[in-house]
């Protein structure tokens, strides 16, 4: 009885084993003296073939124009706000000039009744009768 043999011939495996294990150390390697953040920008970096400095440049105009659109955000909602505070007490106003009307209204109203009620009484003791 033959017995197969256990060991194959796999010269590329082992090349590439070491590959491995080489880019594993390098990538705990960069774990461990970088931090997280500055971690994608040494890839950036990397990638882009050690343009660091237009990439500083355009994070900070980033930064700029994030903090210049904040700014006009935060002055137009001033603005709105300011304009529904002043539209709610023009409302008020008016509300109450109404409703300072409508009670002088009622009471001339209330004074109209009694005049009515003090003709039709002297009509009735005088006799005229329609």
């Amino acid at each position: 009885m033959e017995r197969p043999s256990l060991e194959f011939n796999l010269p590329d495996t082992h090349e590439e084993g070491k590959l491995y294990v080489v880019d594993s150390l390098n990538n705990l390697n960069k774990l461990n003296v970088c931090p997280a953040e500055s971690q994608h920008s040494l890839e950036e970096e990397e990638n882009t073939g050690g343009t660091g400095e237009r990439m500083a440049g355009s994070n900070t105009r980033n930064q700029c124009w994030f903090f210049i659109t904040f700014i006009l955000t935060l002055v137009v909602s001033l603005a709105l706000v300011s304009f529904v505070i002043f539209l709610i007490l023009q409302t008020r106003n008016e509300v109450d000039q109404i409703s300072s009307r409508l009670l002088s209204e009622k009471k001339n109203i209330e004074e109209l009744k009694k005049i009515n009620s003090i003709i039709l009484k002297h009509l009735n003791q005088s006799g005229i009768k329609e």
